[in-house]
């Protein structure tokens, strides 16, 4: 059984359930080999890698390998030594019990590391009508850093591209330019790397952040609510920008709708541009379905195509998954992947996800819900119990199909798109603390996804 082939289909799966931010952090670069039938290794660049898997990931692991024919393995966990072969570090069974930790071999140290994958370019990235804008903004700020766009805020869904983006911005200006010093960072290793600067008196940590040439950093959400990291942060912020060096970040929202987020640091996000990245159009998922097949050195028939990018449209991420997913099962049977056989492996997905909806048919369950006329929803007027209702559709425009907010502000009629994001932030508020509220949009959810 070739090991290579299952961790594939693995991480296909595994993608599609957790963040982008703890895929990368955890399993970016991991291995698995196969020792017999009934034992398998799992190594792991570093140990922090080895622990997050061991101790939180290890059911999914368990599960994924079984669906990838592996199944009860007693799996072990262990860290990747340049210099030796990976020894077994200690062993976890299906059952969850540990033998005896034995020593680690720590990975060699590195004297600079940008973090960048060396996968993320332009030239494998899809460009369609959802990220044109996105893209033709990321090029320019490759050819000119520092000069255009800075910062360039890129904000939407999981599983959009974003971070592939960002990351093909710094790839490009160190090919360009290989002394550049460009650093990609996630807001949670930032955080965490702040918080142990402070308890263990380390030293260097503004250093690190403030002489790079280029900082990307990633999932800027998670800074919500933690005032001494946004004070560290708008200091690190300041010092970049003031000498002309290229900032770079997203965020599943703009900076407007981050909550808790201070006024100082919400402005300098808004100085340069921000811009929004929506989910790929049929034509754009066909596209990377055949990419990354080639990719993969695999020609699907255009109806395997069109399956994949019918059925899986929540994001490029699950996308990815699925055809991992099927790759992978089909080069450890040795076939060619058709329909047949697309249907046969992923139809337990399908069927486990919830079936697509439209705008309009948010927009007329949400109307039907409250007893009111979709036109007037759809109007200028303003009356509470029309108001309430429209602003319960935008929610679920968002929540549901990650629309844009000029997207939404369209689909209900109105101009400006600030309505849109005041309204969604109103009920995510309200949502929390109201029960009524929240039982109203569950009652509605419900609707909407009966078969």
């Amino acid at each position: 059984m070739d090991s290579h082939a299952v961790w594939q289909g693995v991480l296909g799966e595994i993608e599609v359930t957790v963040s982008s931010s703890s895929f990368t952090a955890w399993f970016k670069n991991t291995k698995l080999e196969i020792i017999s039938d009934k034992e398998v290794l799992i190594i792991a660049p570093n140990i922090f890698a080895r622990t997050q898997l061991e101790k939180r990931f290890h059911p999914q692991i368990l599960e994924a390998l079984a669906h990838n024919g592996i199944n009860a393995p007693s799996i072990s966990y262990n860290v990747e030594s340049s210099n030796k072969k990976p020894r077994v570090n200690r062993e976890v069974d299906k059952s969850g019990q540990k033998e005896p930790a034995k020593p680690l071999i720590l990975p060699s140290r590195k004297s600079h590391s940008s973090n960048l994958n060396p996968r993320y370019t332009f030239d494998n990235f899809i460009v369609g009508s959802s990220n044109d804008l996105a893209y033709a903004a990321c090029q320019a700020v490759a050819a000119h850093p520092g000069e255009k766009y800075n910062p360039l805020y890129l904000y939407g869904g999981s599983g959009l591209g974003k971070t592939h983006l960002m990351q093909a911005v710094g790839n490009e200006i160190v090919k360009k330019q290989p002394s550049a010093r460009v650093l990609y960072i996630t807001t949670e290793t930032f955080v965490n790397e702040f918080l142990d600067s402070i308890r263990f008196k380390k030293k260097g940590f503004s250093d690190k952040y403030r002489n790079v040439d280029v900082l990307i950093v990633d999932d800027m959400q998670f800074i919500a609510g933690k005032e001494k990291t946004q004070d560290e942060f708008f200091h690190t912020f300041n010092d970049l920008h003031q000498n002309n060096k290229q900032i770079i970040i997203s965020s599943d929202k703009p900076p407007k709708s981050i909550p808790t987020l201070t006024d100082r640091l919400r402005s300098r996000f808004e100085w340069g541009m921000a811009i929004d990245i929506q989910m790929p159009d049929y034509e754009t998922r066909c596209a990377i379905v055949k990419a990354k097949a080639e990719l993969s050195n695999t020609e699907l028939d255009s109806d395997v195509v069109e399956y994949l990018a019918t059925n899986f449209k929540t994001n490029i991420r699950e996308l990815e998954g699925a055809l991992n997913r099927l790759l992978a099962y089909a080069e450890m049977q040795n076939f060619t992947p058709d329909l047949a056989a697309a249907e046969g492996i992923l139809g337990d997905i399908k069927r486990n996800r919830p079936q697509h909806i439209t705008a309009k048919q948010i927009i007329d369950k949400t109307a039907r819900y409250y007893n009111i006329d979709v036109k007037d929803m759809c109007s200028s007027r303003r009356d509470k119990f029309i108001a309430m209702p429209r602003q319960i559709a935008m929610f679920l425009l968002r929540s549901e199909l990650k629309m844009s907010f000029p997207k939404i502000a369209q689909e209900l009629g109105r101009k400006d798109h600030t309505t849109a994001m005041h309204s969604i932030e109103k009920i995510t508020k309200e949502s929390l603390t109201n029960v009524s509220i929240r039982e109203q949009i569950n009652d509605i959810k419900d609707k909407l996804y009966v078969h």
